[in-house]
């Protein structure tokens, strides 16, 4: 009996001993970092294999009572796709400009004696708008005018003296070339006259007066600025990677912020010359007559140059990129629930928020819109 007693004595004063000298053994062989990292591991893995159990129970569950709501579905938007027409367009910058916009200049030098019009006001074609002095040009006019009459009456005299067979051919024909030549100097006098009147060569609007009373003028400085609204176009210009796509007669959307309006036009005019600096080259549309469209007004300008009469559009938000690939997110219904699967597509342009897709879906299909962000492929979701 004491040998038993002294055994058990021995073990339970050994064995503190042993779990003491274990324990600082393994203190003083690991450092706070490693045991931190070692950790770490251990909880990743831990955490692995529980998702791993957890989603097998789960599937077992489901299996032998489908009631059971182990799984919450998250909430989702769909939007069912639909074919419709598509504008594929290229979208510049214009400038409203007017096909007559005219600076009206003097023809001849001289002191200008009459301004006729303001600023505002409507004219019409030939109309004059300023005049420079022509007083020497009046007085050389009319001596001219009585030099002519007397060589008229030289030449009738002339003429009925050789109706009657009086006189000689020479006489006849000097009077006559005497008549004719001051004829023509008159013509050109009358011609140099008109031309110190400064006329509008277009019906129109004036929209600013630069001559005044008293102002020497040379040709070609201008005297006012005479605008045709009524006739108007937009310049723009465009890449040159569309100058085999653009032509004339395309559809045009402008879009004109200041008039708060969309208008419906076509490309009247494409350029064949690319600009060497900007690798541009222009177009212009004619526009309709509007009360409140003025040159010089900004456009934002949209060229159709392609409709797809049947095209499948979502928005362009809901196209994700996954591992280098376009993806959205299909909702189907399989049995009593709905699940989500992720399709690969194609998309052939974005215009209006709007992608087109040219692969991977099909009319009739419900992609996500709204909580597609963190789904995954084969999700129960609820719509």
């Amino acid at each position: 009996m004491k040998n038993t007693f002294d055994m058990k004595s021995n073990i339970y004063t050994t064995f503190p001993a042993i779990a003491l000298a274990i324990l600082l053994a393994a203190c003083s062989a690991a450092t706070p970092e490693n045991d931190k990292k070692t950790r770490l591991e251990k909880l990743k893995t831990e955490q692995a294999n529980l998702g791993q159990e957890i989603k097998k129970l789960e599937e077992e569950i489901s299996k032998t009572n489908p009631e059971a709501k182990t799984v919450k579905a998250k909430d989702v938007e769909v939007l069912e796709v639909k074919a419709m027409p598509f504008n594929h367009y290229v979208q510049t910058q214009g400038a409203v400009e007017a096909e007559d916009n005219i600076l009206v200049s003097s023809k001849t030098m001289g002191v200008v004696t009459g301004v006729y019009v303001t600023e505002g006001q409507s004219v019409s074609k030939g109309q004059a708008i300023a005049q420079i002095d022509n007083s020497a040009l009046v007085r050389t006019s009319e001596s001219m005018k009585s030099q002519l009459e007397l060589a008229t009456a030289i030449f009738q005299r002339q003429q009925n003296l050789w109706d009657q067979k009086i006189g000689t051919e020479v006489q006849y024909l000097q009077a006559k070339t005497s008549k004719e030549s001051l004829e023509k100097q008159l013509a050109s006098m009358h011609e140099q006259i008109d031309m110190t009147r400064i006329k509008s060569p277009i019906s129109g609007t004036v929209d600013e007066v630069m001559a005044k009373i008293g102002e020497n003028l040379s040709p070609g400085v201008p005297a006012a600025r005479v605008v045709n609204t009524s006739n108007l176009k937009i310049k723009a210009s465009v890449s040159e990677s569309y100058v085999s796509t653009i032509k004339k007669g395309d559809k045009v959307l402008v879009i004109i912020d200041d008039l708060g309006k969309d208008l419906e036009a076509k490309v009247t005019f494409v350029g064949k010359n690319i600009d060497l600096l900007t690798r541009t080259f222009g177009v212009e549309v004619k526009l309709p007559s509007l009360p409140n469209l003025r040159p010089n007004m900004t456009a934002v300008v949209k060229i159709i140059f392609h409709t797809e009469p049947a095209a499948l559009l979502v928005p362009v938000n809901v196209v994700q990129e996954i591992n280098g690939e376009k993806v959205v997110f299909v909702a189907q219904t399989e049995g009593n629930k709905t699940i989500v699967k992720r399709k690969v597509v194609k998309i052939g342009g974005v215009y209006d928020n709007m992608a087109e897709v040219s692969q991977g879906l099909s009319a009739g299909e419900k992609i996500v819109t709204v909580g597609y962000q963190s789904l995954n492929d084969g999700e129960i979701v609820k719509i």
